[in-house]
């Protein structure tokens, strides 16, 4: 199912993907040969470019498309871009889309200006729209994606995280840029407020639904497929909902045997296998899928007001692709 639902995506964006490519090319146009070689190791590197499609869909389903929303849509990986390079280096990652994370090739400095370049790229090419509606997205996006970086840092290695604390964190970090992304599509196209707030929610529920899909995986897919090694997440003292709501319905012996697995440095796959079992036999895994799916049908209901189109069916699907994919 989810590999034809993303054949039917990727026939009907190929043509937008390969401008969005070259736009990304075309403007990144650093001063430095060094730090075009660093962005460039992230951004040509397997990205979805899930972000900028639905920007570039968000305006077309409203009526714009002038080729200006190809440029404009290139803000948002940018804003990706950046944020996976400074969270890398914070977080010590070693892989990133199946490459070496950026900062084990170069040093943590270059990493991170690196990624303030992309930030100021993007805030220069959000000017370009002339609607400072949309740089007062980007402003909430930045300030928002740090304060989650923030919170998530000061919460590591907690093992009472509370479910709220967890979405709020899933928010700030994943779900406010795909917001801002499909918001900023209305906003260059004119669109009515209701048409906004539409599409505004829309975003938020996608990425909401978005990142505890990426939780999942975190748990259920194999290292080849994620491009990094599973259970990342729980050995840098991150709780995802999986392992929240499992360790809310443990008993104490459970709870205790959970408790010392995430505390524990070695990693070793048979106990991570058994910890997976434990995590489905709770009721973790299916409770994260339901809630999951439950953005999903509050995703693609936000889209009722809009006539039917073609990139309104494109938004629909990529709302039930974002549960259904394997990475």
């Amino acid at each position: 199912m989810s590999s034809d639902i993303k054949a039917k995506i990727m026939r009907q964006v190929a043509p937008d993907l390969a401008l969005v490519e070259r736009a990304l090319e075309e403007n990144l146009a650093p001063n430095l040969d060094l730090v075009r070689e660093i962005a460039s190791h992230l951004l040509f590197s397997g990205g979805k470019r899930l972000r900028p499609l639905l920007m570039i869909h968000s305006a077309r389903i409203c009526g714009y498309e002038t080729g200006f929303e190809i440029l404009f849509s290139i803000i948002f990986e940018y804003l990706h871009a950046a944020t996976l390079l400074h969270d890398d280096v914070v977080d010590e990652a070693t892989l990133r889309r199946g490459k070496q994370a950026a900062h084990t090739k170069w040093s943590a400095p270059k990493v991170v200006l690196t990624g303030d370049f992309l930030l100021a790229r993007a805030l220069a090419i959000a000017a370009k729209t002339c609607e400072p509606r949309v740089i007062s997205v980007i402003a909430h996006i930045t300030q928002a994606m740090s304060q989650g970086e923030i919170d998530q840092l000061e919460q590591k290695g907690r093992t009472d995280l509370s479910e709220a604390e967890y979405l709020k964190i899933i928010e700030q970090k994943t779900a406010v840029l795909i917001q801002g992304a499909c918001q900023s599509g209305a906003i260059i196209s004119g669109a009515s407020e209701e048409r906004e707030k539409a599409l505004a929610s829309y975003g938020y529920h996608l990425g909401m639904a978005f990142q505890m899909a990426d939780d999942l995986l975190d748990y259920t897919a194999t290292a080849e497929e994620l491009g990094k090694n599973p259970g990342a997440d729980m050995r840098e003292g991150k709780l995802t909902l999986p392992l929240i709501h499992s360790l809310a319905k443990a008993g104490d012996s459970d709870r205790k045997w959970m408790v010392g697995v995430m505390a524990d440095p070695v990693f070793d796959s048979t106990v991570f296998k058994n910890l997976k079992e434990k995590l489905t036999a709770l009721g973790g895994i299916a409770y994260t899928q339901s809630q999951a799916n439950d953005h999903v049908t509050k995703a693609k209901a936000s889209l009722g007001i809009f006539e039917d189109s073609d990139s309104k069916a494109l938004l629909q699907m990529i709302a039930d692709y974002s549960i259904e994919r394997k990475v």
